[in-house]
């Protein structure tokens, strides 16, 4: 089942307000900012699928002001792959709202950084990229809604194999705006048939995750042509039997990218995400 394309006809679920940070647990802020901590020492580079359990993962994307509008309403407008966690202040590297001690410039396993819509290098650190106008947004992650698979038995087969989650670039069109626009990227995971559809009744209650697949099964249906060729992340690990179901994917706007040709962009490593204070199983 698939959307031929994607529509902004379900409410997006809106930024985390800054006032939830206070209802985390300490014991699940602690797990986050003790990540965070060995990631800005350079000691940690690995995606983080499986780290911190129980705390909101974010895909990041940092532009110019100038076009942060238009970004902003890309994401308005396609609420699946882009749910909105927070955005920040030009030239502020904070995101408060998600934990105090976040510095976007060095709290995340590894960026990409794009020039004119091509990417050009990866960093683990982008403090000397760092300027007055620069506007960074957090978009939630389908990494959140794992621990609530697993808690309920569900195998993970990317984690449990030590694998990034595979994602592909797909047929499906997102909705413009401004200059962004372009396909859908999908992350994949596959299950055993019951565990596939109590993954897609679980995952629907995390709207800030993307919520539930937007296709499941057959990947020529939304222009996949080989599974065990992703457009990032690593090969799936797959069981016989397995049906594969995908995800909207945060790394959409690192395609939509090429298409609005920001003089600078600054992005995750696909994989590697900002892991939040908040709890993933928090309101939204």
């Amino acid at each position: 089942m698939s959307n031929a394309r994607l529509r902004p006809d379900a409410a997006h679920p809106g930024p985390v307000s800054a006032g939830a940070v206070a209802s985390v647990s300490s014991a699940a802020a602690g797990t986050a900012q003790a990540l965070r901590a060995e990631i800005r020492a350079g000691r940690l580079s690995a995606p983080t699928s499986g780290l911190a359990p129980g705390c909101l993962q974010a895909n990041l994307m940092i532009l110019p002001a100038d076009v942060a509008g238009d970004f902003l309403l890309y994401c308005t407008r396609n609420p699946k792959p882009c749910p909105l966690l927070a955005v920040s202040e030009a030239g502020d590297p904070r995101l408060p709202a998600l934990g105090q001690d976040i510095d976007v410039r060095s709290d995340l396993p590894g960026y990409r950084v794009f020039r004119d819509g091509t990417q050009t290098d990866s960093r683990t650190d982008i403090a000397e990229l760092w300027r007055e106008d620069l506007v960074s947004f957090a978009i939630g992650c389908s990494f959140s809604f794992e621990g609530a698979l697993q808690r309920s038995g569900i195998a993970l087969r990317n984690v449990d194999a030590g694998r990034n989650v595979p994602m592909y670039v797909t047929s499906l069109e997102t909705c413009p705006a401004g200059p962004f626009g372009g396909p859908l990227v999908v992350s994949m995971r596959s299950f055993a048939p019951a565990d596939a559809i109590r993954a897609i009744v679980l995952s629907e209650r995390y709207p800030l995750a993307h919520g539930a697949p937007v296709h499941i099964g057959e990947p020529a249906a939304i222009g996949i042509a080989d599974l065990a060729k992703p457009d990032f992340g690593d090969p799936p690990a797959m069981a016989a039997g397995d049906i594969p179901v995908f995800w909207a994917c945060g790394v959409t706007p690192q395609v939509a990218i090429a298409r609005a040709r920001p003089e600078l962009a600054v992005a995750h490593e696909p994989g590697r995400m900002l892991v939040t204070d908040l709890p993933a199983d928090g309101p939204v």
